[in-house]
């Protein structure tokens, strides 16, 4: 398992409250839409990552992690596993707190290049799940 219950409450409500949300478009039919608006409705602010940089439930989007003028604390990844690792490496370069990698979304390396750089991470889960089963 990557990522243990107290792991996902640390991150969830000690970490911080923006979540850089990579692969959230305008899409309704994508699952980075609801499970967006679900981080809203729990006091989260997202920010859409996506190569359209489209505003997304009222939100300003930006092309990558790297033109978001403001520090990050939780990056919630919605990319295909391939491509992971490298967005889990820029979360770390840029200062993030925490790395979330959704259901069906797995990198064993990045899970420990990650840690190892005291970085907390999740893997194969989705926050609109686990908020509400944590409380």
């Amino acid at each position: 398992m990557y990522g243990d219950d107290a792991t996902i409450r640390r991150i969830l409500t000690e970490l911080g409250d923006t979540w850089a949300v990579v692969g959230l478009s305008a899409n309704r039919n994508r699952a980075a839409y609801g499970v967006a608006r679900v981080l809203q409705r729990f006091g989260k602010r997202i920010v859409p990552v996506h190569p359209k940089a489209e505003t997304v439930h009222g939100e300003r989007g930006y092309a990558s992690l790297a033109d978001i003028p403001f520090d990050v604390d939780v990056v919630d990844v919605f990319v295909n596993s391939a491509l992971a690792g490298a967005v889990a490496d820029e979360a770390v370069a840029r200062g993030a707190k925490a790395v979330w990698f959704q259901l069906g979304v797995v990198d064993a390396d990045a899970y420990e290049r990650t840690g190892a750089a005291g970085v907390e991470m999740v893997m194969d889960r989705c926050p609109a799940i686990e908020i509400p089963r944590l409380n």
